[in-house]
């Protein structure tokens, strides 16, 4: 494992890479965080399948983007477009050191990112996509509840949702859970879509996680996935048994997740 700091026009972005063990790389893996407080909580379930991955012989490569976690900048600096810079930025990096093929890891609002900047790429990138956000305009509905939830809970008036839309029209920051969001950053997350890029085909391992040993696939993830095997992807789907870690209050592990992503991987070679 090695830490570093990737230079970047505005700052600099702190970095993980994990190279493959075992010599030739099968694939190179550029891990997408998710959103806000999601990002902290599912450290741990991030380092726990990067070290996996290259123990399975991909290099893997975890990015903090601006204003999140060891990286320059403060969340209020955030774009969408200057997370996808980014991200093509760690994508370079880690190309230019495997000539494997490009595999985007995400995880919730970071699948999101995943389809944005695949559009970006000069190659084609397969997908794994972990509790996919499906629309960015329903994740930043939930993301609003936290607001809403906190100030129900000091008795302030309801209109929460309204008052934060007159804010970003006013093109003023808004703070969400200790988090200060940029309009910029929030018309770019209401604009993404979990839609396949134009053009390109490929794989994708989409896996879900549920309490429930028998629980399946929702009906808005099995709709989005025809989509996809429309476009000509292929898509391994299933729900695995494990605890939502990223939201859980206790920092909880989903080894079953971990197998699931090695296997899907492994349907791959």
């Amino acid at each position: 494992m090695q830490a570093f700091f990737l230079p970047y026009n505005l700052g600099q972005r702190f970095c993980i890479y994990h190279a493959a063990r075992n010599g030739q790389a099968r694939g190179a893996i550029v891990y997408l965080h998710p959103f806000a407080e999601e990002m902290n909580k599912a450290r741990r379930m991030a380092a726990l399948q990067s070290r996996a991955l290259a123990k399975a012989g991909f290099n893997v490569l975890q990015i903090d983007l601006l204003g999140c976690g060891d990286s320059s900048g403060d969340f209020a600096d955030a774009t969408w477009e200057a997370w996808q810079d980014d991200l093509v930025s760690g994508c370079s990096w880690l190309q230019a050191h495997n000539q494997g093929p490009l595999i985007l890891w995400g995880l919730r609002a970071g699948c999101l990112l995943a389809v944005s900047v695949a559009a970006r790429l000069p190659k084609e990138a397969d997908f794994i996509f972990w509790q996919p956000a499906i629309s960015g305009k329903q994740h930043w509905q939930q993301f609003m509840r936290l607001k809403m939830a906190g100030e129900l809970a000091f008795g302030q008036p309801k209109g929460v949702t309204e008052q934060l839309r007159q804010q970003l029209a006013a093109g003023q920051n808004v703070e969400i859970a200790g988090y200060t969001l940029a309009p910029a950053l929030v018309d770019g997350l209401l604009n993404a879509e979990l839609r396949p890029p134009v053009g390109h085909s490929g794989r994708v391992a989409w896996l879900e996680l549920s309490a429930r040993q028998d629980a399946t696939l929702a009906p808005v993830s099995r709709d989005r996935i025809d989509q996809w095997l429309e476009a000509g992807f292929s898509v391994n789907a299933r729900v695995v048994h494990g605890p939502a870690f990223w939201q859980t209050t206790e920092i909880e592990d989903a080894p079953e997740l971990i197998e699931a992503t090695l296997g899907a991987l492994g349907s791959w070679q």
